[in-house]
């Protein structure tokens, strides 16, 4: 099973304090993933012009093609002017349509207040329901006082994200599953 981290910012850290967390708990419990994190704060992604993913280069073509070769994504990301980041919005445009069709993936959102715990409802699981995801009905969303010096000080969002990890490999699993058994019903 591959899975994938975006850690959707440039700027921030707790993002991928959040994202470095999850991560963590993956490779502890489910040690034969194949689990690889994009952040995309160290890398230098061009700005989509609407090509074929693959007829990019460098940075822009090593990240689209590990998201389109995960079997499961978890994307982290902070909340901008009570929207996803531009960053993040721009690797959605530089994959095709149905990228994510196959593909678990769960969120984790971090924002400044309580007030922007809609923005993954009403912006993210749009976007990633147009693109064909199998998305993880629940997700983590973590407010600033749940960080403290680069660590996330509350029991609860630690659950959270234990509980994230393990929904997206249940459901990478099951899915696999299903779609094995779709497969096995053709004779060819």
């Amino acid at each position: 099973m591959k899975i994938v981290g975006i850690s959707g910012s440039i700027v921030g850290s707790k993002t991928r304090t959040a994202m470095d967390y999850a991560l963590r708990t993956a490779r502890e419990k489910h040690e034969d993933a194949d689990i690889t994190l994009l952040d995309l704060a160290e890398y230098d992604i061009v700005f989509s012009d609407g090509r074929d993913y693959r007829e990019y280069e460098g940075d822009t073509k090593l990240v689209t093609e590990t998201i389109m070769a995960a079997d499961a994504i978890i994307i982290g990301t902070p909340t901008f002017q009570a929207s996803i980041p531009a960053t993040l919005k721009n690797i959605f445009d530089l994959l095709p349509v149905s990228a994510f069709r196959d593909k678990v993936v769960s969120m984790l959102v971090t924002a400044g207040t309580a007030k922007h715990y809609l923005m993954a409802e009403q912006q993210l699981k749009p976007i990633l329901a147009y693109m064909k995801a199998h998305i993880v009905p629940a997700y983590v969303f973590i407010e600033e006082k749940d960080f403290n010096r680069k660590e996330i000080v509350n029991d609860d969002v630690r659950f959270r994200l234990e509980r994230l990890v393990e929904d997206t490999v249940l459901y990478t699993d099951a899915f696999a599953k299903v779609r094995e058994a779709k497969d096995a019903e053709y004779d060819f």
